[in-house]
């Protein structure tokens, strides 16, 4: 309930941000990506710039999870083998039970 208000409020808000900064920054700048020179808005290049950033932080966070799941798992099969060996031990007699 708390999320149907609350998401479509942050969501207006960040757009209301978006048409601040973009009436705040005017003009037009060039922008050279090596291949491709083009001209565009300073708050579009700034927003591209923003997006850009943001997407590769979610990449890397991404790999990251990825490889803490891997290493997760490597863990629980180390646990269950190593309880496994545990109770084949405990089920041996004692070797000095003579």
């Amino acid at each position: 309930m708390l999320r149907r208000i609350i998401f479509p409020l942050v969501l207006f808000g960040v757009l209301v941000l978006a048409l601040v900064f973009a009436a705040l920054n005017p003009g037009v700048i060039d922008v050279d990506l090596g291949v491709v020179e083009t001209r565009m808005q300073k708050s579009l290049a700034l927003t591209l710039a923003f997006g850009a950033g943001w997407t590769f932080g979610l990449l890397c966070l991404a790999v990251v999870l990825f490889r803490m799941v891997l290493e997760r798992r490597r863990l629980r099969k180390a646990l269950r083998l190593a309880e496994a060996e545990v109770r084949t031990l405990r089920s041996l007699p004692p070797a000095h039970a003579d």
